[in-house]
């Protein structure tokens, strides 16, 4: 990452992030925030590295994630979205976009510095929940010769609920409000208990900052919904990534009315399920992996499962990422 660019991020030594300006949208200025982890006195250089990307109401935090793959000689960034945590301004509608093809923009941007100019020519896309319906769509379009893998942590590739959800009626009139009202909001009830399982000043581990991933979730509007419906329809069309995939997700999904043992061993989040049917959408040479224990965020899981979630990423890392058989 350039000196001169970045400043020490709020994650502190030896993280930086560098602020990246894109072109206006409806509502103004545009940034997008590239975080990387500056390697450590003693560190050999790598031509490795690994972009990760956050899902829905979160942005990067995942200092652990990204020391394991320091440990393994990859060079760590995230990416905090347009409109998410780092790249969030005042005037903006969170998290909002019409399209998920905005996100390219961000995408490309990261990417840019991330190989040219920072010479890495080997580098594994991470992305969580709908950061990796975003990703896998940016890399079956730009098809990138760096792209050596596509890591997909509980990708969000079908909208979740009753089947009655996903029927004509119903995407028909989501498509119509997201064209006509695209502002106005999804009621919904959201009962916190998801980030509640994560942070650690209330039943979690982790250290998050709640203004960017709120306990109870950003808004969601109907534009947005209607661009992520039509991410699912070309994830569901078939994508054609050359690189090999790794899905990972939880081995079952749950409901709970209570913060009970299923809100800290399953996805709350999401249908499993449904990762499951539509991950061989995704390209060529995919590797679907359920982890027994494991929430949403699988690296965000209770140490026994996110210690399973790392092996099965290793064993494909150094099967077919490191020593590629594509």
């Amino acid at each position: 990452m350039s000196e001169e660019s970045a400043i020490v991020d709020v994650l502190g030594e030896p993280w930086f992030a560098e602020t990246i300006d894109l072109a206006p949208d409806a509502e103004g200025p545009v940034v997008t925030t590239l975080v990387g982890r500056r390697p450590a006195e003693g560190e050999a250089p790598t031509d490795r590295a690994v972009l990760h990307v956050h899902g829905f109401s979160d942005y990067f935090f995942h200092t652990e994630f990204g020391e394991w793959w320091a440990e393994r000689g990859h060079t760590m960034y995230g990416l905090d979205l347009r409109k998410y945590g780092r790249s969030m301004r005042p005037h903006q509608s969170p998290a909002y976009v019409a399209d998920l093809e905005e996100y390219f923009a961000d995408l490309d941007a990261a990417w840019e510095r991330i190989t040219r100019r920072d010479g890495h020519r080997h580098v594994v896309l991470s992305g969580h929940s709908t950061g990796g319906l975003v990703v896998a769509l940016w890399a079956d379009a730009r098809r990138p010769p760096e792209l050596a893998g596509l890591l997909l942590n509980s990708p969000w590739l079908d909208l979740q609920g009753p089947p009655m959800l996903r029927s004509a009626p119903v995407g028909f009139a989501l498509e119509q409000l997201g064209r006509r009202r695209p502002m106005a909001q999804l009621g919904r009830e959201v009962k916190g208990f998801y980030g509640r399982s994560l942070h650690r000043d209330h039943d979690g581990e982790w250290d998050f900052d709640v203004r960017w991933k709120p306990l109870d979730s950003l808004p969601i509007r109907f534009g947005w919904i209607r661009a992520v419906r039509q991410g699912h329809a070309r994830v569901q069309a078939g994508l054609r990534v050359e690189a090999p995939v790794l899905v990972l997700s939880s081995d079952r999904s749950s409901y709970p009315k209570e913060l009970d043992e299923r809100v800290f061993s399953t996805d709350i989040v999401l249908d499993v399920r449904q990762i499951r049917r539509w991950s061989t959408a995704i390209g060529r040479h995919v590797t679907y992996i359920a982890v027994p224990g494991a929430v949403h965020d699988v690296v965000l899981s209770r140490r026994p499962a996110r210690a399973r979630a790392y092996e099965a990423i290793e064993q494909w890392l150094t099967g077919f990422v490191l020593e590629p058989t594509h």
